[in-house]
């Protein structure tokens, strides 16, 4: 059964594939750049897309793990991407179960437009996998849609209190919280972006 938050994606593969393209790594990442790490690292994208950010690091030379369970955007991005090296998985939160099974650890983790399509057990279990999933001192980049939900999708209002609290519940340190307009022009939609940290000592 495919996960209920991609429900109204494939239908509409094609004109996403053209507005996920339309904005840069740079210009969804500016915020937070400065917490991607440098060297060579193992880097999971969670909600992929069309690869946009995991063809971004993969050129900087990271080892990309791009997790996308809608298979029309996944073609999408192995059309859009094909020179990059990108391990693209069918799979999904809450779970990640395919990713569970293959026992990854990654130093930094991506979550982008892809929280506010759980609800809040969803949320929990997502928090608490995506943490064990981290490696001591890895990162992840997560950022909560805000704003009316589109025709036809699931979304749910996430308010950023509540993720932050949910983070430290599970012990990752907030290293970051900022709060922005939308890329796409959207008067009414913002989105918030955290930097979440699992300590080095893994506590």
């Amino acid at each position: 059964m495919a996960p209920r938050g991609i429900t109204g994606y494939a239908e509409v593969a094609d004109t996403l594939a053209r507005q996920y393209e339309s904005v840069s790594f740079g210009e969804v990442h500016r915020e937070v750049l400065h917490l991607f790490p440098e060297r060579p690292s193992q880097v999971m994208d969670v909600g992929a897309g069309t690869g946009r950010d995991a063809a971004a690091l993969s050129a900087l030379g990271h080892r990309v793990v791009a997790v996308e369970p809608t298979a029309e955007l996944r073609n999408h991005g192995r059309r859009l991407h094909p020179d990059m090296d990108i391990d693209w998985v069918d799979d999904a939160l809450p779970d990640l179960a395919v990713i569970h099974r293959r026992g990854l650890r990654f130093d930094l983790i991506l979550v982008t437009a892809v929280w506010m399509h759980l609800d809040r057990a969803e949320r929990d279990t997502s928090m608490r996998r995506l943490g064990n999933l981290l490696e001591p001192g890895g990162q992840m980049i997560l950022s909560v849609r805000h704003g009316p939900v589109p025709a036809g999708r699931r979304m749910y209002d996430v308010p950023a209190r509540e993720t932050i609290a949910l983070a430290r519940e599970y012990r990752l340190d907030v290293v970051h919280s900022s709060r922005r307009s939308d890329l796409h022009g959207r008067a009414d939609v913002s989105w918030t972006l955290l930097g979440l940290r699992r300590p080095a000592n893994g506590r």
